[in-house]
């Protein structure tokens, strides 16, 4: 057993950019799909009325990787954790600084939705919320659908101008930022959504068809962003993991409730990436719900290790000495 690799979050970003976590993502599901990768369903925690505690995992059984990642959001900020291990003798082989994999890992998963959902000819997207993870989220889309215009709503006026700066900044891309929700998607083909909103603001009425929606803000039952007449119109619902949207998507529980059958129209996503999946020509609209499972966070994770480890970076920790408990009292 060797010693354990630290990799920090500026570590991270140097080895792996966006468009190459799209790419892990994508070939982590295609392991989905043919068996060799399995994913354990998220367990989660709430106090305060607002603070979580969440862990995922998964297991790449032909690599010999396991891994888990955990974190707790709080108001005071979050510092998740991924740590990587190995299958065969259950040693920790890294612990990755996951704040910045984490943004990758949300980003670019709506990408993978995006590429497999959209239509292909959308140029125009609205983000709505402002967040951590939003310019992650328009970025994502923009790998895989050239973006001409981006309108971003927020509540809070002061964010939703910060993004539209960033977005014209860092991605060359138009961006606006709108006076209300209406505005921001009017004309939209692509709304993702990242808040933490706890009732439902985008109605059905309000899309024309011809969408996509990537609704990944909503990952505990507290919370909800869409309403569920949206997945009536649906012509198409993909999840990133079925059994945990089952579990904790409020929108998609209080839809399709006990009803197997109707559970039955969500898709995994690791079956459209297998099947090269195709928007379908007749769909009014189409909806992504990532929920965020270990299988995202591996697939960047075991990319991370393998390039950390060719570049020499990271910083070793000595493994801890096992010692057995005391027993009795002194």
């Amino acid at each position: 057993m060797n010693d354990i690799l630290w990799i920090t979050e500026q570590d991270v970003v140097s080895l792996l950019s966006l468009p190459e976590a799209i790419a892990a993502l994508t070939e982590g599901l295609r392991e989905e799909a043919t068996g060799q990768a399995s994913n354990m369903v998220k367990t989660h925690i709430v106090w305060d009325g607002h603070s979580t505690m969440h862990a995922i995992g998964a297991v790449f059984g032909q690599v010999g990787l396991a891994g888990t990642k955990i974190w707790a959001h709080t108001a005071g900020g979050a510092m998740p954790l991924l740590v990587m291990i190995d299958a065969n003798d259950g040693s920790v082989r890294a612990i990755i600084e996951a704040f910045a994999l984490g943004q990758m890992r949300t980003g670019g998963i709506s990408g993978v939705g995006t590429a497999l959902m959209a239509e292909p000819s959308a140029r125009r997207m609205a983000m709505i919320g402002a967040g951590k993870q939003s310019l992650a989220q328009v970025a994502a889309v923009a790998a895989v659908r050239p973006l001409e215009r981006v309108a971003i709503w927020s509540p809070t006026p002061e964010k939703r101008e910060k993004l539209a700066a960033a977005v014209e900044n860092v991605l060359g891309i138009e961006a606006i930022a709108a006076t209300n929700l209406e505005e921001a998607i009017d004309a939209a083909e692509i709304v993702t959504l990242a808040t933490r909103a706890t009732s439902p603001f985008l109605m059905s009425a309000m899309l024309p068809r011809g969408v996509h929606i990537n609704a990944v803000g909503a990952i505990t039952p507290e919370r909800a962003e869409f309403d569920t007449a949206l997945l009536d119109r649906a012509g198409l619902i993909a999840a990133d993991s079925v059994p945990q949207a089952r579990k904790l998507s409020r929108e998609l529980i209080e839809g399709f409730g006990d009803d197997a059958a109707a559970w039955g129209r969500v898709r995994p996503l690791n079956a459209l990436v297998a099947e090269d999946g195709v928007r379908p020509a007749d769909a009014d609209l189409t909806i992504f719900k990532a929920m965020g499972m270990g299988i995202s966070d591996l697939s960047l994770g075991s990319a991370v290790l393998s390039r950390a480890q060719s570049a020499g970076l990271g910083r070793l920790i000595s493994r801890p000495v096992r010692v057995a408990p005391r027993l009795t009292r002194n």
